[in-house]
């Protein structure tokens, strides 16, 4: 119920589509969004792919960094420039 409210919350009431097929490229957007770059507080601020042993998290210079859009802009992550 947790996971589904916050993909309503964080994506859905922001995000239009068109059809089934739009709806289901966005969620799986949506998804690597949520597993591969969203810091997740019971995790420690880490991501579930860092959990799970997917990848070490990169470390970046915040001098020298730059933001990743995910989910055609509607959410950013820094990034290593």
């Amino acid at each position: 119920e947790r996971l589904v409210g916050t993909i309503r919350r964080e994506f859905l009431d922001q995000t239009l589509f068109w059809n089934e097929r739009d709806l289901e490229e966005k969620l799986g957007e949506f998804q690597d969004y949520y597993n591969a770059h969203r810091v997740h507080q019971a995790l420690n601020l880490r991501t579930p792919d860092e959990t799970a042993g997917k990848g070490p998290p990169t470390l970046a210079e915040l001098s020298k960094s730059a933001w990743l859009p995910h989910c055609q802009g509607l959410f950013q992550t820094p990034i290593a420039a």
